[in-house]
């Protein structure tokens, strides 16, 4: 049964990211799970069942650029794993007309999703000017694009892309809960 529709859908991997019980009242969360076909099902599922006008995606990130920490807002998402060389280049899908980036249409930074914990230095990474690195935004956004919804993602830098990025993320993993609260009171 389709509910009535929700001004702001927000998609978040896990709970431990972001307690349900700190929203606001006006704003759904739905917790996808983490990669990009657990972020794919939930957006399609939470699209049918409630409509939103925009969705709002929050998660954890590894650190590509060094300069950057804390919260950050996503301007442009890539797909990091996709590599169907000599097809097309490192993040396109071949045979596909659906884009290969996706614009949230605000912020500055560049996020890079792929179904893999990166601890270790990728050169694409760089070349394609990736700040942050996740594992669900790529597909949500796709999702809000081929419905029409605008999307904008937040990611809370939790460790450095690097070799001590698990005990890192474990650590952190909740540390940006309430710089995105601020966030979202200035959104609605």
């Amino acid at each position: 049964m389709r509910t009535p529709k929700t001004d702001i859908l927000l998609i978040t991997a896990l709970p431990m990211e972001l307690d349900q019980g700190k929203l606001p009242d006006h704003v759904r969360v739905v917790y996808s799970g983490v990669g990009k076909i657990n972020a794919t099902m939930a957006t399609l599922r939470a699209i049918t069942a409630h409509a939103p006008a925009r969705i709002l995606n929050f998660g954890t990130a590894g650190g590509v650029n060094a300069e950057l920490s804390g919260l950050v807002e996503i301007a442009r998402v890539v797909q990091r794993d996709m590599n169907a060389e000599p097809l097309l280049p490192r993040g396109r899908v071949p045979f596909s007309d659906r884009p290969h980036e996706l614009f949230s249409g605000r912020g500055s930074h560049t996020c890079g999703t792929g179904d893999s914990f990166v601890t270790a230095h990728d050169s694409w990474l760089y070349e394609q000017r990736v700040d942050v690195v996740d594992m669900e935004l790529f597909a949500i956004a796709t999702v809000a694009h081929e419905h029409g919804i605008p999307w904008l993602s937040f990611k809370y830098i939790t460790d450095g892309a690097n070799d001590a990025s698990g005990d890192d993320w474990h650590a952190r993993v909740n540390h940006g809960e309430d710089l995105f609260l601020a966030k979202l009171q200035e959104l609605a």
